[in-house]
């Protein structure tokens, strides 16, 4: 899928008579009603609500936590950065289906195009990342989980977006149990673990052997100074900035923590708040802020089954759309697994974090804002078009008996796919008889596939379209305090 930025958009009307524009009016109008209605309910007030709360791009720690995502200098090798997997420019992810991470072809070259060194460790020709770079775009907004696993989860049942004195559970802690340093808010707790995988920042021989902890320690020397890894380093002064010290009063072992990085980079993602949506200027108050096709198209969403509806809202509700939960929607296992099963290729989901049962192939429900240009869409990327998901959603079998892998990135894994996806097919099918899940298969046409594909864009910011807009997220040359700035190419 071609992704194209522009930053103009132009309308055309087309001439109607009086009669014909006062039935559409009115007909416009009965829309508006009715999704009023079917949204009261859920008591949406809208997500500007929270922005005061969360730090803009323009601070001084968003600009260190900035500087930092597109470090080379993270990753064991100096060869990947945190941007090599999202980019702003590629909706917050990579467009890939599953990413490209530490030993790339070309490391600069981000999107379609990237590919593993076929002589690199652990290489077999695809993708070597297993699961989908998820986007970073509006992330401050989760509460409870992060990563499709949500093995970096909330403790608490309530708690603030500024994340303040929260109890979180990480990989470093055991399950249900509070991560001591885990840090400020969820973003800054996920932010401790890319530059762990091997597959994404870590690299296959830095810190070999090691644990985490160890191997953050390493991180934070090299910046430091104290490796003599980087030829040029200014970290201390980005780090002054950042946190707007005196020099007087800190040193540089007090500065340059990994805690301060972890949270600097999560930071930076609390930032890109893209959320001036039709959709979201419609739960504000602005009647006419949605096309007719897409006001059909929330009504599909939030009707129930039993009304005639997609039920959608079940799982995508709130002003976020999700309820960051865990459903098993039997998405395509492709890509080379977490692992799990007989054969080593498929992903067990949350099951990998809970032990139950239920939850085996089950994945946290994605929040819908800017959907339009974060694919590709599921927990594999395995499907590019929001029409092919939407359909995927209300037929899973019909879906995978259609589905062909071939149409994604070169190299993806594929072996095993078919027999892996029918096992999350049996268990969707297990728990749907159980009365355990919210998915019900429906039937559907085209003309409502295009209503719901015509709202899920109305969840559309114009600014992640528009590259001069987003390159407020893109540090300029001077920024690089090192030498290994991340300059973005693309095909």
């Amino acid at each position: 899928m071609k992704r194209i930025f522009s930053s103009i958009i132009v309308l055309s009307l087309l001439g109607c008579s009086d009669s014909d524009n006062s039935e559409t009016i009115d007909q416009k109008a009965g829309l508006v009603s009715d999704v009023r209605t079917l949204i009261e309910p859920y008591q949406l007030q809208g997500l500007s609500q929270h922005v005061a709360n969360l730090p803009n791009i323009e601070q001084p720690i968003a600009q260190l936590g900035m500087q930092l995502f597109y470090a080379k200098s993270l990753s064991g090798n100096i060869d990947t950065a945190c941007v090599s997997c999202h980019h702003p420019f590629l909706g917050g992810g990579d467009d890939l289906a599953l990413p490209i991470g530490v030993d790339a072809v070309e490391q600069n070259l981000l999107g379609p195009g990237r590919e593993h060194m076929p002589s690199a460790a652990h290489a077999d020709g695809g993708p070597t990342v297993p699961r989908n770079a998820p986007s970073t775009f509006n992330i401050a907004f989760y509460n409870k989980v992060m990563f499709h696993d949500g093995r970096v989860e909330s403790l608490d049942t309530q708690w603030a977006l500024n994340g303040s004195n929260q109890s979180i559970r990480t990989p470093d802690s055991q399950f249900n149990t509070k991560d001591n340093v885990a840090g400020a808010n969820l973003a800054a707790a996920q932010a401790r673990f890319p530059v762990t995988s091997t597959e994404e920042m870590r690299g296959f021989n830095y810190a070999a052997g090691q644990s985490n902890q160890v191997l953050r320690e390493q991180l934070t020397s090299r910046l430091k100074g104290e490796t003599n890894e980087l030829a040029h380093n200014e970290w201390f002064n980005a780090f002054l900035n950042g946190f707007e010290a005196d020099i007087n009063d800190v040193d540089i072992n007090q500065l340059i923590t990994f805690d301060n990085i972890a949270f600097a980079l999560g930071e930076f993602q609390r930032s890109q708040i893209l959320i001036n949506s039709p959709w979201h200027n419609f739960v504000e108050g602005d009647d006419s802020a949605l096309t007719e096709q897409q006001l059909q198209g929330a009504k599909l969403f939030y009707t129930s089954y039993e009304n005639g509806g997609f039920n959608c809202a079940s799982c995508h509700s709130g002003d976020f759309m999700t309820d960051e939960s865990f459903h098993v929607i039997a998405m395509p296992q492709i890509g080379r697994g977490k692992g799990n099963g007989l054969t080593s290729d498929e992903d067990f989901g949350r099951f990998r974090e809970t032990n139950e049962e239920n939850d085996r192939f089950a994945f946290r429900t994605p929040h819908l804002t800017n959907i339009e240009v974060t694919f590709p869409y599921g927990h594999s990327g395995a499907f590019l078009t929001l029409e092919a998901v939407v359909k995927h959603h209300l037929n899973p079998a019909l879906s995978i008996a259609n589905y062909d892998p071939t149409t994604l990135q070169p190299g993806l894994q594929t072996n095993n796919w078919l027999a892996n996806t029918e096992k999350a097919l049996h268990q969707l099918t297990q728990l749907q008889a159980a009365g355990e899940s919210k998915l019900q298969a429906v039937d559907y046409t085209e003309q409502q596939i295009s209503a719901v594909v015509a709202f899920l864009k109305a969840q559309t910011d114009p600014c992640v379209k528009d590259q001069a807009c987003m390159s407020k997220w893109v540090p300029t040359r001077e920024q690089d305090v090192d030498n290994t700035q991340l300059v973005a190419e693309f095909n």
